[in-house]
């Protein structure tokens, strides 16, 4: 089954341009033209495009996207370097999680410097972050 853009961007809940930008990127492969210049999407090209969707939403860039595919869409030695690109995304994600561990933990620690009246003029919090910030200069 063949597509035309508009018909392959509402499959794929991303817009026209999304397409052509993957098009350029060489994440997606340039389509077939009918006689009128219209372009004709295979129908892999939603499951790919779909994929490329999902990976961005597991925090991949388009960067990242584009190296991923370049290894899948090779044959040899693919499940070297696929394994090089996982281990080095682990790292990076363990990274963000100390990363958000040390702010949750910041956050609590700033939540504990507040009273329960919430109509105080002064903010513990504010003042607290104020005097880190003076330190800090």
């Amino acid at each position: 089954m063949m597509f035309l853009i508009g018909e392959l961007a509402g499959k794929c809940g991303v817009n026209k341009e999304s397409i052509r930008y993957y098009e350029r990127m060489g994440i997606i492969s340039e389509p077939s033209h009918t006689d009128s210049g219209y372009r004709m999407y295979p129908s892999e090209t939603v499951e790919r495009i779909r994929f490329i969707k999902r990976m961005q939403e597991l925090g991949f860039s388009l960067s990242e996207i584009h190296k991923l595919l370049g290894i899948v869409d090779k044959d040899d030695e693919r499940c070297m370097h696929m394994n090089d690109f996982v281990v080095n995304k682990i790292d990076e994600v363990q990274r963000k999680i100390r990363d958000l561990k040390r702010i949750e933990l910041m956050l609590f620690e700033l939540k504990e410097c507040c009273p329960d009246e919430k109509s105080l003029y002064e903010c513990p919090i504010i003042e607290t972050l104020l005097k880190e910030e003076k330190v800090g200069e």
